[in-house]
């Protein structure tokens, strides 16, 4: 994996690949529910939503990898800043709730995502069409969407207190 970012900032390669994946998802889902909802064209919002899935799934494998086990986790990575001990320590201090509060959504989205397209390629038929299971995944896909946007929002946030904001 690449040691350093691409925006610019002390962080690495992955993590400035998930900001941005962060900053595109969201427009691309509501693109995929504009074109279920105005267009129906509910196989291209099929395969959106499998892609974005499969696209997700890998990169944020591919990122907890990176932190993890390629720089030892993400204090290391704000270390990348080479503040003093004691601003390091503060700074690290005060990014964390960010974090944890990023992780709320972080864990739940893919949850939420494998539950609502593994109910949808079960129950729709094939090619899919509106059926008995379009009110469930209406209300899945809602909640997969309000999570998916706040896991980009708080993601965003972390990122900039954490690498940005001096």
């Amino acid at each position: 994996m690449l040691s350093n970012g691409f925006l610019g900032y002390p962080t690495t390669f992955m993590l400035d690949f998930v900001v941005c994946a962060l900053a595109l998802i969201v427009p691309v889902l509501l693109w995929s529910l504009w074109l279920v909802k105005f267009r129906r064209h509910h196989v291209s919002h099929k395969r959106l939503q499998i892609a974005l899935g499969i696209v997700l799934l890998l990169a944020v494998t591919a990122f907890e990898v990176d932190v993890q086990m390629v720089h030892g986790g993400w204090e290391k990575i704000v270390a990348k800043q080479q503040l003093s001990p004691e601003i390091l320590a503060k700074k690290i201090s005060d990014v964390r709730p960010w974090l944890l509060v990023h992780l709320v959504f972080a864990v739940t989205t893919p949850l939420l995502w494998i539950v609502t397209l593994t109910l949808a390629l079960r129950r729709f038929q094939n090619p899919p069409v509106p059926g008995t299971h379009s009110r469930l995944h209406k209300a899945l896909g809602w909640a997969s969407t309000i999570d998916i946007t706040l896991t980009s929002v708080t993601g965003l946030l972390f990122y900039y207190v954490a690498f940005v904001k001096s």
